[in-house]
């Protein structure tokens, strides 16, 4: 059958396949084991392993792959189980196909072309077998399978499964690969052994395809620092892709939520499904290429050939249509793209039956042809009700008289500018918003001037006006390689701002929301917030060099701007970067424009950036590093650790160039990134490196290769730029460093498209998913260390011991919001917190914990003394419980004295542990990370720590008649169960009526009168007697019985009243050995905290 083309791995390939038939851009290869010969040693082995293997896994064993004679990349197109099947595909190859591409110039023209004929037989065989991508009946039986198996949350959402081998050490296990929405799990029982694999999205640090000895292809799962091969899957790639997009799901959704939180598509765990993820990542790719806003989804895709004017011939393509855009994209390699805003088209003429065209009529009096569209009619209707466009021709003939009215009023008000402000009114010149980029302002061209660099300018003008009057001007102009090239050229200054706005996106995000930017400055302007004081602090850090931003021109703008953007987007505020960014975007575009640019590079082109663990940058530097190795092997044999390149490239990426390049050169880069995106900045970095190979090689350490960095940055020059020298930042101070010898950044960025221009944009997609894992498991790492090294301060707790307890307790926050939309747990984690404040547990998550680990094995998730232990950990009484404030509990618990523990105890029971209302937590979550910092609060709370002396046995309060009771009650139940449970039952009771008899004769050698003799008897017998209703009684009922006691007992029953001291209490029970033995007796913490990682999850799924 015919596959869609995907390019494979060769590596190791041609030890598992032989070569059938070839010529000069087909290949048929035979898998060893198969067929004639068998293959030795090799085909046994190759043979075996797929005969295992269920008839769903096993590889096709002959198929086509297609070459060009210049490239040494195999991409597949066809699979057979018999030679008849892929010789008769074949033989259609040879007549059809062979004959066309001797026509074609370039090899990319030849791979271009059979990929879309591929495409098209794949897709003409679609339409006659309607079968149903998955069988209902068969997904049942693998859902029940996976319930029986695995025991996770019956709320756990199975997306799809897939057979395969699972590669324990050297031998493969043949089962079955369970992807769910929280878990990545395998099981597999083949001859009487048993293997069970469940791992959580949110612990993978690696996810990526490889390909060994053995097997050509694999996906490599690394979690817990384990390794795991997954093999023999009949459609890999489709199961990568599954994986891929699952992890990504899971990182956004625990630890990225400021990410997250854009993808409402995505939002409830509960209804992922396969075909959704999907669906949502074509959307995501769509946006992406296009530059659409994220509210954009991709509804609809149609083959189609789009007449090029320009090129006076159609090329084939697709049509991408959403809400509000009409886009299309070349497939021939002609790299030939257009958008289409719904608001922008006039007219949808009658569609041709006879070539199945339609023509797209947009404002400008240009029209889009497109022919062999398969359902033109139903394309038409629905861009004609997108657009709300009537068939009346008297409808278009009034529109455009309004039009025409429109743009009389618009230049009227040009020739005119102080009628607006008769219309608008004058408002305040520290609120009004800059209507002029401040280059027009501060620099203004010299119309008459005619030196060599401004006829240069000149000659780059009239250069993007021919492309203008050839591929169109504005939202709908043709994007072409040509357009690249001008790019790379340099933008003329004069057109500077209208491309950035084009290419970005901006202009599609200004033009829906009219007025918005206005209402913002009005709104944020004279508020007072942490991102406000921190723009202040950097406004005259920005540029401090160029004139326009020594005025109060400029850096009123650059307030405005920065301010208006921290109010729409408070979760990334303002961060530093920003600044610098912005303030070379108000240098060409209008300040309202400069907005939407920021807005497009924070939001869409540089996603997670701006944010206070600069996340996006980080991932960016790892894809660096990775281009690094494969495109300079040479750097890398001398310089090993390319963590260096990591750390100097930060301020690259961060600031796209701007900080290290002299602004001139600088905004070259810009122009190239918002054509290109970061492709263009990874491009630029390795022709940095690679300009500095030689250099870079000989130096000794980083320092030297710092400077050598600096030195070249410096030497980079701009030898178009028609700038005076006030407004050039290559100032004449930096002549002394000079010893470089001079680069034009215009030959600088031709070579790096000449060079490392074939790096996809689709590759870096993949490998930022792929490295987004370890970067942000990095960090997870680096925290759960900090947290370890302060924690273990305090705890007698080993290291090991220390780095179990942290994922419980991670785990247990995590499993409180695998299954819920809006966790109160996910609210309360914000990774800008100090470390210790990152993850914390409410009560039900803490009390599910805690009787895991509690060493006494009574304690129930249901049972008030996990609640009164929450009370008492809980110092701040906010209802969360940190890790350190558990790890101290649960260190007393397990290692500390007899003493600690019993204080321990003694202080459940008393207030606040035990005097609070039964529901119990209080209502004082304050959501984490917002608004302004109280500063003084924390430092108070500093203060109080750091003086905060060592609690003694004296400081406690004495226990009163209702808790001591419920303290008698609270040790019987500890020692229920253990083999010495009556020893222990009459050695309690011994304590206790020793305690009471004391009391009583202090009382009377106080008193010249005793009690009621009727009270007396019913305490004592309270509790001396251990019957076995006491013991069973439901902690809730006791606890409300005893709430209620202390409640009831004023200042009338005094006289009745009877107390304990600690000391008191701790003498007693010093007297009985064996329960001084039972608290003293060691516990095996490894043991515990191994059992209470098998049960965290089953406890879950039992509840």
């Amino acid at each position: 059958m015919w596959l869609k083309p995907e390019e494979i791995l060769l590596k190791n390939a041609f030890k598992l396949w032989v070569t059938e038939k070839d010529n000069e851009y087909f290949v048929l290869q035979r898998r060893r084991g198969y067929g004639e010969g068998g293959g030795g040693l090799t085909g046994l082995l190759v043979g075996t392993l797929d005969t295992v293997l269920d008839s769903t896994s096993k590889v096709a064993p002959f198929r086509i792959l297609h070459h060009t004679p210049d490239s040494q990349v195999y991409w597949s197109i066809a699979c057979g189980v018999t030679k008849e099947e892929i010789v008769q595909h074949w033989d259609w190859l040879q007549q059809n196909i062979m004959r066309t591409l001797s026509v074609f110039d370039s090899s990319e023209d030849i791979t271009s072309f059979v990929q879309g004929k591929i495409r098209g037989l794949i897709a003409e065989e679609g339409k006659t077998s309607l079968v149903l991508e998955e069988d209902p009946e068969k997904f049942r039986e693998a859902l029940l399978r996976f319930e029986k198996w695995f025991e996770l949350p019956p709320e756990e959402k199975l997306v799809t499964y897939y057979s395969c081998s699972y590669w324990k050490g050297k031998v493969p296990c043949q089962g079955w690969l369970y992807l769910s929405t929280n878990f990545l799990c395998f099981y597999s029982y083949l001859l009487g052994s048993e293997v069970k694999l469940v791992i959580s999205w949110d612990e993978i640090w690696r996810l990526e395809k490889t390909s060994n000895v053995i097997l050509t292809e694999s996906i490599h799962v690394l979690a817990h620092g384990e390794d795991h091969y997954f093999s023999m899957l009949l459609h890999l790639n489709e199961t990568f892709v599954i994986m891929e997009q699952l992890a990504d799901y899971s990182i956004k959704r625990l630890f990225d939520k400021e990410a997250f939180q854009r993808e409402p598509a995505l939002s409830d765990p509960l209804q992922i499904t396969k075909r959704g993820l999907e669906t949502h990542a074509k959307s995501e790719q769509f946006r992406t290429f296009f530059r659409l806003p994220k509210e954009e989804n991709l509804l609809e895709v149609h083959e189609s050939f789009l007449w090029v004017p320009f090129s006076h011939f159609n090329t084939l393509g697709k049509i991408c249509l959403s809400e509000n855009y009409l886009c299309f994209a070349s497939q021939d390699g002609s790299q030939c793209h257009v958008i289409i805003p719904m608001r922008e088209v006039v007219n949808v003429e009658k569609p041709d039956s006879s070539s199945r065209a339609l023509t797209v009529c947009v404002r400008g009096r240009r029209a889009l042809r497109f022919s062999e569209v398969r359902d033109y009619q139903r394309l038409a209707n629905t861009i004609r009700s997108r657009c709300g466009i009537s068939a009346s021709p008297q409808h278009s003939a009034s529109s455009e008289t309004i039009r025409g009215e429109c743009q009389s009023l618009i230049n009227h008000f040009e020739d005119n500018p102080e009628d607006v402000t008769l219309m608008v009114g004058q408002k305040d010149s520290s609120k009004a918003v800059s209507t002029e980029a401040l280059m027009t302002v501060f620099h203004p061209q010299d119309v008459e001037n005619l030196d060599p660099k401004m006829l240069k300018e000149k000659m780059k003008e009239q250069s993007w006006n021919i492309h203008f009057s050839e591929y169109g001007r504005g939202t709908s102009m043709f994007f072409t390689r040509k357009t690249r090239d001008l790019i790379v050229r340099g933008v003329p200054e004069a057109l500077r701002g209208e491309l950035w706005m084009l290419f970005s996106g901006a202009v599609n995000d200004m033009a829906t929301h009219p007025g918005y930017y206005t209402e913002l400055v009005e709104q944020s302007l004279g508020t007072s917030t942490l991102a406000t004081d921190e723009i202040e602090r950097d406004l005259h850090r920005s540029l401090p060099e160029h004139p326009a931003f020594q005025s109060d021109t400029g850096i009123s703008a650059l307030r405005r701007v920065l301010t208006a953007y921290a109010s729409r987007n408070p979760k990334i505020g303002y961060c530093q970067a920003m600044n610098i960014l912005t303030s070379v975007l108000l240098l060409y575009a209008k300040e309202e424009e400069a907005f939407w640019l920021l807005v497009a590079v924070c939001e869409r082109m540089l996603p997670d950036y701006f944010n206070r663990r600069i996340i996006g940058a980080l991932v960016d530097q790892a894809v660096f590093e990775d281009l690094i190795r494969e495109n300079l092997p040479q750097l890398v044999e001398h310089m090993t650790d390319l963590s260096f390149f990591s750390s100097v490239s930060l301020s690259w990426f961060l600031t796209l160039f701007i900080s290290v390049l002299p602004i001139e050169s600088a905004v070259n880069v810009v122009d190239c990134f918002f054509y290109d995106g970061i492709k263009a900045i990874l491009q630029l970095g390795l022709a940095v490196l690679d300009y500095n190979m030689e250099a870079l090689i000989t130096c000794h350490d980083d320092a030297e290769a710092v400077t050598i960095l600096n030195k070249f940055f410096d030497s980079v020059t701009n030898k178009d730029s028609p700038l005076p020298p006030t407004v050039q930042q290559a100032s004449a101070g930096n002549n002394d460093k000079a010893s470089h010898i001079s680069v034009d950044i215009t030959e600088l960025i031709r070579e790096a498209y000449e060079k490392y221009g074939n790096i996809r944009s689709e590759e870096v997609e993949s490998s930022r998913k792929r490295n987004k894992l370890h970067v942000i498991q990095t960090l997870e790492d680096t925290t759960k260390q900090n947290v370890i090294r302060v924690v273990s301060q305090e705890v007698k707790f080993n290291a090991s011991h220390l780095d179990e307890l942290y994922n419980l307790f991670k785990r247990q926050h995590f499993l409180s919001c695998y299954w819920t939309m809006k966790s109160p747990a996910l609210l309360h984690h914000d990774p800008s917190l100090a470390y210790l404040e990152q993850y914390q547990l409410g009560f039900q998550q803490f009390s599910m914990l805690f009787s895991l680990l509690e060493p006494w094995a009574f304690c129930s998730t249901k049972s008030t003394l996990s609640l009164w232990a929450f009370r008492l950990i809980d110092e701040n009484q906010d209802g969360l419980v940190n890790f350190k404030e558990f790890c101290c509990a649960l260190d007393t618990l397990y290692s500390g004295s007899f003493t600690n523990k019993l204080k321990f105890l003694f202080k459940l029971h008393l207030p606040p542990a035990f005097d609070l209302p039964e529901d119990g937590v209080i209502k004082k979550s304050p959501e984490r990370g917002r608004g302004k910092v109280d500063l003084q609060a924390y430092l108070k709370q500093w203060q109080n720590e750091i003086l905060k002396k060592e609690e003694t046995i004296k400081d406690l309060p004495r226990i009163n008649q209702t808790q001591f009771i419920q303290f008698s009650k609270t040790l019987y139940n500890i020692f229920h169960g253990d083999p010495e449970e009556e020893t222990l039952y009459r050695a309690v009771a011994h304590v206790t009526s020793l305690l009471l008899r004391m009391e009583e004769v202090g009382r009377r050698l106080q008193e010249p009168s005793s009690p009621p003799e009727s009270k007396k008897p019913a305490s004592v017998t309270a509790a001396e007697e251990p019957p076995t209703e006491e013991v069973s009684t439901t902690p809730e009922s006791s606890d409300t019985s005893s709430s209620h006691n202390s409640q009831d007992a004023g200042p009338d029953l005094s006289e009745t009243e009877w107390s304990f001291s600690f000391e008191q209490v701790l003498a007693s029970l010093l007297n009985e050995p064996v329960i001084v033995n039972f608290f003293e007796r060691p516990v095996d913490v490894q043991a515990k905290l191994g059992q209470a990682r098998v049960a965290q999850l089953k406890l879950k799924a039992n509840k």
